[in-house]
């Protein structure tokens, strides 16, 4: 079984709003209810859980049956931290019943531009090398600095990959990563990826990502989220 986890567990601070940025609301829709329509029209997605902020739970089956999201078929709670809200969402699938061989593509809920090849990319990436990390080849040139404010360094940008997802693991290999890490007192990964460079060992495979699968995370990215859901390519462009 493929079953997307998105991970919705954030207050979105950074954001400044009344709401969590997951459930704004984006062409009369919550970000989070895009960012499920994505799984749920894959063909080959099974099933979708959320890990959820606490007390938003109701809300979100609530969206989930108005826009007839029904691939969603678990809600777990949210942790402290993205670790935390993921090692709940992962273990929640375990004692769901879930296989060890199924995979589990672990998405942040507010990236709703995410598209229908980047998630069939990380399926079968996943099913021939273990592992699928979805990343961009980084364009910029890179700077090195302590305080924000100052640098002398820079960092070669051929060999940086910028990390997006959805990260695509089967779920006894993230289980184990998780356990080792609490073996190991690794509390607060920034990621699936950086967790699992951190344990070492493991060869990630990267699956091409896209600049439209986008992190909501400012007040900027939504005005970026609502130009490109208006946006068509133009016709004359190969």
């Amino acid at each position: 079984m493929n079953i997307g986890l998105l991970i919705a567990g954030g207050s979105g601070n950074r954001m400044g709003q009344d709401i969590p940025k997951q459930f704004m609301h984006v062409d009369g829709c919550p970000v989070i209810i895009h960012t499920l329509l994505c799984f749920q029209k894959h063909p080959d997605i099974e099933s979708i859980a959320v890990v959820c902020l606490k007390g938003w739970e109701t809300v979100l089956q609530s969206y989930a049956n108005q826009f007839n999201v029904t691939k969603l078929k678990w809600i777990f709670p949210g942790g402290e931290t993205g670790m935390q809200s993921i090692h709940n969402g992962i273990f929640g699938l375990k004692d769901a019943g879930c296989a060890d061989d199924d995979l589990v593509l672990i998405h942040d809920s507010v990236r709703p531009l995410l598209s229908q090849d980047i998630i069939s990319s990380n399926i079968a990436t996943c099913k021939a090398y273990g592992y699928a990390i979805t990343g961009i080849k980084c364009r910029e040139a890179i700077l090195e600095s302590e305080d924000g404010f100052s640098s002398t360094t820079s960092i070669p940008r051929d060999t940086l990959i910028r990390t997006q997802t959805p990260q695509t693991f089967r779920l006894k290999d993230i289980v184990n990563a998780h356990e080792e890490a609490r073996l190991k007192g690794i509390t607060n990964s920034v990621a699936s990826c950086t967790l699992l460079a951190e344990l070492g060992g493991r060869e990630m495979h990267i699956v091409p990502g896209s600049e439209k699968n986008i992190k909501i995370t400012t007040v900027e990215d939504l005005e970026i989220l609502k130009a490109l859901m208006h946006t068509q390519k133009e016709d004359w462009l190969k």
